[in-house]
């Protein structure tokens, strides 16, 4: 399967771990704007991340706080909690889910920093998995910051691939350019092929192989 860049300007929301339909729209564009001045969208990638646990797919989800209502805030500025010790139940989930896998134990120390480590702010944390994620899967993408919000009539105008309300764990949008490809899983047996799970399942279950994916 060849890797192929398709797409000049993609606009995409920040994403926790996100899906791999996500990291082939960062692969596959010349270059990735990523939105950090757009309000927080509550039950999205944004802040939760999707895994196969040994019962079917996993919802975990990075609580935030937030002055008034957090829809109204920018999600670069949006902070993330403590709440219910999620950093311990998210490292265990990941063990739970991941740790018969193939390339757990070659990737988990990387990814670990991200549960013992403190960000204040969401978005900086997402950047920082962004970061380490394209790194681990060797793509190199050419990644901008938008600091000003850009409509969605504007993103139109611009020629920009607006991805930030069609890649979503709830009705996603229709997208003609991505096939989610089977691989193997670690629970297939169990619950079958999980397509579009977390970059993590990827990442744990074929390793090195990961980029043909995208």
């Amino acid at each position: 399967m060849s890797v192929q860049q398709t797409t000049t300007f993609t606009l995409l929301s920040t994403t926790y771990f996100g899906p791999v339909q996500w990291y082939q729209k960062l692969n596959r564009a010349v270059t990735a704007v990523i939105d950090a001045s757009e309000n927080f969208q509550k039950q999205t990638y944004r802040n939760r991340c999707i895994v196969a646990s040994p019962s079917g797919p996993l919802a975990l989800t990075v609580p935030v706080e937030h002055a008034g209502s957090a829809t109204s805030t920018p999600v670069g500025e949006l902070r993330i909690s403590d709440h219910g010790n999620w950093r311990h139940i998210h490292q265990k989930a990941l063990e739970s889910a991941y740790g018969e896998s193939p390339f757990y134990d070659y990737y988990i120390d990387d990814i670990s920093q991200f549960y013992t480590r403190r960000w204040e702010r969401l978005f900086d944390f997402n950047l920082d998995i962004i970061r380490l994620m394209c790194s681990l899967l060797d793509i190199e993408p050419d990644i901008q910051i938008s600091t000003d919000f850009i409509r969605p009539d504007e993103a139109l105008s611009m020629g920009y691939d607006d991805l930030r309300n069609t890649i979503t764990p709830k009705h996603p949008k229709a997208d003609p350019d991505f096939s989610p490809v089977p691989y193997y899983q670690v629970y297939q047996q169990r619950n079958g092929f999980l397509p579009n799970l977390s970059i993590l399942d990827l990442l744990f279950n074929m390793g090195p192989e990961s980029i043909f994916f995208l």
